[in-house]
């Protein structure tokens, strides 16, 4: 696929834009795997592109994996390039921690209009770091935030744990559960030491258009139902503009990606992944795909309806 690619740099944002082969005035800002063109990011890509949509890839750096003081302004950026390109219609979509990334922007920048959210925090998390420090995949900051904005820290619910026990803890807490990542009961005890405050939530009530969010009960990174349900129960007592829908599935892992996506990954094997993955994966493996070809088929039609 043909691209053009943008560094934070001279552009202002780092990413990359992916035309659609069919003219389209549609656009969705994707944050998906660790690169703007790695294989997770680009079958994202064609996943939009079959809806009928361009897409833009976004990423914090090239190989840099964690999320720290993420600057807001690089939406701004991206947004006017892509009116620029004769986009009017402007959504994006995010899983994990760009599912909360893709939810604090939705709810900054008003020309966004569809906003997708898989397994997202209700909360602006504390930023990360994979920087191989001390030989652990994953580290916290010193008490910075993941997201920033005009030079500013947004604020974040902080991690129960420092380096270097953070990432002990996950390594126990992921071989007590047979699952290759698991961090749930960190976030819970990040919560039970600090309870959340209202500037550390993500003011959803100022996101417009289409809004859906999607998680799975048994997803042991966090509790990513119970935040969608705080997001439902803000929605509901305040003010707000968007229509909002909430995908909720008693299984599908942290890896609640569109069936045909995950197919596009991994050709012939796409549910080996999340039974390596995960161990409800592999418990409940039928449970799991049809969680994802619902998903697949409700999102689909968000995105023909917008």
């Amino acid at each position: 696929m043909d691209r053009t690619y943008f560094s934070a740099e001279k552009d202002g944002f780092f990413g990359a834009y992916f035309a659609n082969e069919e003219a389209s005035d549609r656009v969705v800002i994707l944050m998906l795997g660790d690169d703007i063109d790695d294989r997770m990011a680009v079958c994202g890509v064609r996943w939009i592109h079959s809806k009928g949509c361009n897409a833009l890839t976004m990423a914090p750096d090239k190989k840099d994996y964690g999320h720290h003081s993420y600057p807001l302004e690089r939406f701004e950026k991206a947004i006017a390039y892509l009116k620029a390109q004769g986009n009017k219609k402007i959504g994006i979509a995010g899983a994990s921690t760009t599912g909360m990334l893709a939810l604090v922007a939705a709810s900054y920048f008003s020309d966004i209009t569809l906003t997708i959210a898989l397994t997202p925090a209700d909360f602006v998390m504390e930023g990360f770091y994979r920087d191989g420090l001390d030989g652990v995949r994953e580290r916290p900051g010193d008490y910075e935030s993941s997201l920033s904005y005009k030079g500013e820290q947004l604020p974040f619910l902080p991690y129960a744990y420092r380096h270097p026990q953070y990432w002990k803890m996950i390594q126990k807490e992921s071989k007590e559960g047979g699952d290759m990542i698991a961090s749930r009961k960190l976030f819970d005890e990040s919560e039970r030491l600090h309870p959340l405050q209202e500037e550390e939530k993500i003011k959803v009530e100022n996101i417009k258009g289409k809004l859906v969010f999607v998680g799975a009960e048994d997803d042991v990174l966090w509790d990513t139902c119970k935040y969608i349900r705080r997001m439902q129960e803000r929605l509901s007592s305040l003010p707000h503009e968007c229509e909002y829908q909430a995908l909720i599935y008693e299984h599908g892992t942290h890896f609640v990606f569109p069936q045909r996506m995950l197919e596009m990954m991994l050709p012939l094997v796409s549910g080996l992944l999340v039974r390596f993955a995960f161990k409800a994966g592999k418990k409940y493996p039928k449970e799991c795909k049809a969680t994802r070809i619902d998903i697949d088929r409700k999102l689909s039609d968000v995105i023909s309806r917008w």
